[in-house]
């Protein structure tokens, strides 16, 4: 910091630097009217104060601008993710009742249409009322979901649509429901063959005049949402036992998607499989490559009562366990290797059981020695006589693994 007088003009000048993270920023110069008795260090002192404050004050602003850059980089991130996952074409699954799903997913999705998902517990509705919510152009808008079946009955009024601050013992502030955080988006309903009555009379009238009241309020509150709505029950037979309104049922029916189970469209087994073998790969940091043939047959042959869920499930558990490159067939869970569960495995010997696995075992070092027998007995830790001899003894046939 210094001080100076300039005779000529009458004035004093003061510079004092601007510090900033060790180094200097600028400075700050001030022209003051020359004073002969000033006191020049109080003076360069306030100044100096003054620069520091400037020095936070850019401080501050860089680190807003580096914060408001990290968001928008996370924002980029997430919607590139979300693309990944929700995209049409990054939902696993080519079978024709899939490829039919999309199709009509693709179609509904550029509307405000309500959308009603139908299908067993397990076939991915959620994943699906997704896909429809970010492939439209309420895309960047909330997507709200409320499981109806999650929330006792009641609570779920007050979930839905909010309170006002006394409408009940602990509203000490007024709260809004989810259908005023999804304002502008899409709101998930999911299993909503749970809800009750009175909640149904409510969510008709929103359905109908697109307005409600948060409970206990008298305010009449507007909403643009896109209803999706999801169940596994079967609607009609609950509407003919007086457990569903058959005036709601109309209203959720406009474009109704009905998901199929995973025992009817089997030729994605295998697709789906891969998908999770190499996401939860990942996740626990296993090195498992690929699924063995025998495990395939057996994935292949099972029935698969809790869909897509259970085979995530099944994937997950297999990979955990295993500690090869190769998911083999005895890293399955057990439901999936006995006879009550897949009607594939007949009562046999030990010795038989022990036979079926060897052969097994060869087939698959063949597969990925690519018929090389001599490579396949090295996979295998073994030599190329007691391979051979193996070979021979099952009657596996080598040279069509070749390629």
């Amino acid at each position: 910091m210094s001080a100076r007088s300039s005779g000529r003009e009458k004035v004093t000048y003061i510079a004092v630097p601007i510090p900033y993270e060790g180094q200097t920023l600028g400075q700050l110069d001030v022209e003051l009217e020359y004073t002969p008795n000033r006191e020049y260090e109080r003076t360069v002192t306030f100044l100096a104060v003054v620069g520091a404050m400037i020095a936070q004050a850019m401080k501050v602003h860089r680190l807003i601008e580096a914060d408001r850059q990290r968001l928008v980089e996370e924002n980029a991130h997430l919607r590139l993710e979300l693309n990944e996952r929700y995209g049409f074409s990054n939902i696993i699954g080519a079978s024709r009742q899939m490829q039919d799903v999309y199709a009509q997913v693709e179609q509904v999705a550029k509307t405000n249409t309500t959308v009603l998902l139908r299908g067993e517990s397990g076939t991915g509705k959620e994943l699906i009322a997704h896909a429809i919510h970010h492939n439209s152009a309420r895309a960047k808008k909330p997507f709200i979901k409320v499981s109806c079946a999650a929330l006792p009955n009641d609570l779920i009024e007050s979930e839905l649509f909010g309170y006002e601050k006394g409408a009940f013992t602990g509203a000490h502030a007024p709260k809004k429901g989810r259908f005023e955080l999804a304002e502008g988006g899409t709101l998930f309903l999911d299993e909503i063959g749970e809800l009750n009555l009175a909640t149904q009379v409510k969510l008709l009238r929103v359905l109908q005049a697109r307005e409600f009241e948060r409970l206990g309020g008298t305010q009449t509150i507007q909403t643009d949402i896109r209803l999706i709505a999801a169940t596994n029950k079967d609607l009609e037979v609950a509407i003919v036992s007086k457990g569903f309104r058959e005036d709601l049922f109309y209203r959720l029916n406009v474009f109704a998607i009905f998901i199929p189970p995973l025992r009817d469209h089997k030729t994605d087994v295998l697709q789906l499989a891969n998908f999770f073998l190499e996401k939860f790969a990942t996740q626990h940091a296993k090195n498992v490559k690929r699924i063995a043939t025998p495990a395939i047959d057996m994935l292949m042959a099972y029935h698969w009562p809790g869909n897509v869920r259970e085979l995530e499930n099944a994937i997950e558990r297999a990979v955990v366990v295993c500690n090869e490159q190769v998911l083999h067939a005895h890293h399955l869970p057990p439901t999936l290797q006995t006879a009550e569960e897949t009607g594939t495995v007949i009562e046999q010997s030990l010795e038989q059981a022990t036979e079926a696995f060897e052969k097994d075992i060869l087939q698959d070092a063949l597969k990925s020695a690519r018929g090389n027998r001599a490579k396949a007995a090295r996979l295998l830790k073994t030599t190329g006589r007691v391979f051979n001899y193996k070979v021979r003894k099952y009657g596996v046939d080598w040279k069509r693994f070749r390629g």
